[in-house]
Order: structure tokens, then sequence, then C-alpha cells
């Protein structure tokens, strides 16, 4: 019993280390990369104000760490009231419908604008979580930040992904996102809030970098 008991305050005080690590981190990172890119941010914001009226900030509710909502901030990607455009798409088009119930995402989605298709094959779309990351809503490493309406889409792993905090990139990302089902990326995900550790969100991290790059 005792030395039971020894085991798991070890544990305790290695996961401790290790998510105090993390967090250090991700302020040092988040801060370096606002500060690195902000020609980027700024070009970007110019770019989707040229294309189309609206904000260039996307702000949505998202699931955090132990299920809290918080406001996720993403440059804007795809058309003004994209949301209420998908509703109706869902609503009309059975094949849509089936597509969206399967992947959660659209392959060739109307809603995306020219700029937002650019943005999107960069990861630049990406680059206002750095925010998120810098208040601590999220990590640099960690799950998709999943919408309020895909609880009950996520089953039985909801209880596992919500253990961490979602991620600017994370295990979905570097492993073939656009070839899995959203059944495939909750597994992966709920293996990631389980198993997670310095070695895998290494091994993410500069894996992320690879997978950027083949998209240019």
């Amino acid at each position: 019993m005792y030395g039971s008991n020894v085991m798991t305050a070890e544990l305790s005080i290695s996961k401790s280390l290790y998510l105090s690590l993390k967090r250090l981190f991700d302020i040092v990172v988040s801060l370096i990369g606002i500060i690195v890119l902000s020609p980027v941010f700024l070009f970007t914001i110019i770019a989707i104000r040229l294309e189309s009226k609206g904000n260039a900030i996307f702000t949505q509710d998202r699931i955090g760490l132990d299920g809290k909502l918080f406001k996720f901030y993403k440059f804007r990607s795809m058309i003004p009231d994209a949301d209420k455009v998908l509703f109706e798409m869902l609503e009309k088009d059975p094949a849509v419908r089936e597509e969206y119930q399967i992947n959660k995402k659209l392959v060739n989605d109307p809603r995306i604008t020219k700029v937002g298709k650019f943005i999107r094959k960069t990861s630049i779309d990406e680059l206002p979580q750095l925010f998120n990351v810098l208040k601590g809503d999220m990590s640099l490493i960690g799950n998709r930040p999943y919408l309020p309406r895909e609880i009950k889409d996520m089953g039985i792993f909801y209880e596992d992904i919500v253990k961490s905090k979602p991620g600017l990139t994370g295990l979905w990302q570097v492993s073939g996102r656009s070839n899995t089902t959203f059944k495939t990326r909750l597994k992966m995900e709920s293996k990631y809030s389980k198993d997670m550790c310095f070695k895998t969100d290494v091994m993410i991290f500069f894996k992320t970098f690879i997978v950027v790059l083949k998209g240019l």
C-alpha cells in the first residue's frame, strides 16, 4: 500500500512538472510568434478585408479544458454568415449532409474565399490562436478545439479529450488530417489526452513544420 502511494505521488509530481514546463513553453513561443509574425498578421487582415466585408478575425465558442467554453480566434477564411449557409446546405443536399456527418467538414467547401484557400493551405488562418495560447485557453500542442454542437457526436471520447487543453497543432493535424474521418480523429485525440508527454509533444511540434512546408 505504501509503495503504491509513493508511486502515485511521484507520477503526480512528474505530471505537474510536465504541465508547468508545457505552459512555460506555450507562453514563450506564442509571445515570440506574435511579435515575429506581426507583419503576416497585418497583410492577412488587409487581404481579407479587401476581398470581402466583415471582420478579418473570426471568433467562436469552442470547448476547452474540462469542457469549459472559450472564445476561439482564427483568420476568417469563409464568407460572412458561413454557419448559416452551412445549415442551409445540409438541409437541402443529402450528399453534403452525409459527407459532413462522416467528416465534420466538406472537401470542396463553397463557403471558402480565394484568400481563405491560400491561408488555409499555408495554415496562416490558425495564427490568431497564438493569442489563445498566450491567454491559456489553448496550448501549442493539444487536441482540436471542438464545437459545442459536436459534443453529442464525440460520444465516449468526450471525457478523455477534455482532460487536456486544445492545441494550435496536434496529433490529428500531423497524421494526414484530410484523409481521416471524424471517428478516427476522436480516437487519436482521446489517446493523446491519455498518454500526453514531453516526447510526444516534441515530435508533434517538429512534425508540424514538415506538414506546413509540404502544403506550400
